[in-house]
């Protein structure tokens, strides 16, 4: 693919312009030689019904991902009893997807619906930056607690994190995601595409300094990084978390601390199944086209590529989801404050506890040391 002589320019010729990524989190623009290709290229997306669907489709995963996310920051902001080192790294993965569903989804849906760049100069530099890093913390914050939990379990280390190192970590991963994400914002071209007499386009689109190759090689690479290392790291920690869990189970049955290890373990592999199965559509087809750039003639690949881009934005839903289904702790929190309750009890009950009414949450249902 041909890329853009001059960075920053003013005007640029739609023959010298194949496109590549417009923004991290979004398609590829599918500029092409003349207007009338441009329209055809746009195919699906500019029928309307179309285009009520995916508004109503993005509106949905914003709505959810930012209630739901903003939910598991305040419980464990609000609960002393949640503020775990492990509870800590699911907040920073709840940062993470609130930024996906207000700097990637809103912005992806414009430049849909539209087909050209609507927000500056400047956003165009910051936002691939800012989503790039964004996808980074996540599959990073999930390493993390995969090799913590590893570390815990298969080696017997009682020794816990401190919630000064976890501070250290999460700070890490922000600094490391976006040391990562920099090259969106450096090698990157805003300007105007001349399409026809009279008709223009603005366009934010990478630039690198060698041949397009380069693009590839750091697609490639961040389809590496991002998808087929986290996945790798995940496997083998919960492989060999799941298979220390089974040979200490014992014929009277396992004890409460094992219990709990075992139910947080698989809510945790699960949230990683999630986010495997829900981005393995959007890799796969980032891969086929930085293999064959010819896929970008496709005439429905526009449509496409958003449909696999909404699966992959699930995962930023998803995840309050799945604690609130799958852990006893997050549950009872969420009830908590979806009904106003706030006298939440968290006395430990014994034989001298008074019996506690009805619908109030006690603390033998909310453990203040496991997830």
């Amino acid at each position: 693919m041909e890329s853009v002589s001059q960075v920053n320019v003013t005007h640029i010729e739609a023959a010298e312009y194949d496109g590549r990524s417009c923004n991290h989190c979004s398609e590829r623009p599918t500029l092409a030689k003349d207007h009338h290709h441009l329209s055809e290229l746009q195919g699906s997306t500019k029928l309307v019904g179309v285009q009520v669907v995916l508004i109503l489709a993005y509106s949905t995963i914003i709505l959810f991902g930012v209630v739901g996310n903003a939910l598991v920051i305040y419980v464990v902001y609000k609960f002393k009893t949640l503020r775990t080192v492990t509870n800590f790294f699911i907040v920073n993965l709840a940062v993470s997807d609130l930024f996906m569903n207000t700097l990637c989804l809103p912005f992806t849906l414009v430049y849909t619906l539209y087909g050209e760049w609507k927000f500056g100069r400047l956003l165009c530099f910051m936002l691939p930056c800012a989503q790039g890093m964004a996808v980074h913390v996540s599959t990073i914050t999930l390493n993390i607690i995969a090799l913590d939990r590893h570390r815990s379990i298969v080696y017997h280390l009682e020794t816990k994190m401190s919630k000064d190192m976890c501070a250290v970590v999460i700070a890490s991963t922000w600094a490391v995601g976006a040391l990562l994400a920099s090259p969106l914002a450096i090698f990157r071209e805003y300007g105007t595409l001349d399409l026809s007499p009279g008709t223009t386009m603005e366009v934010c689109a990478e630039e690198w300094p060698g041949s397009s190759m380069d693009g590839t090689v750091y697609s490639i690479s961040m389809l590496v990084v991002q998808y087929g290392l986290p996945l790798a790291v995940n496997s083998f920690a919960y492989i060999r978390i799941w298979s220390m869990l089974k040979k200490h189970i014992s014929p009277e049955g396992r004890n409460d601390r094992h219990s709990r290890r075992r139910k947080t373990t698989k809510m945790l592999v699960t949230v990683v199944v999630v986010f495997a199965v829900a981005w393995l559509p959007f890799h796969a087809f980032q891969l086929a086209i930085d293999i064959d750039s010819s896929v970008l003639d496709m005439k429905d690949f526009k449509l496409l590529f958003t449909v696999f881009h909404i699966v992959a934005m699930c995962s930023t839903f998803a995840n309050p989801i799945l604690y609130g289904w799958m852990n006893t702790n997050y549950r009872n929190a969420f009830r908590t404050v979806c009904k106003f309750d706030w006298h939440f009890n968290c006395r430990p009950r014994t034989a001298m506890t008074r019996p506690i009414r009805r619908g109030v949450a006690v603390c033998s249902d909310f453990k203040a040391t496991h997830v």
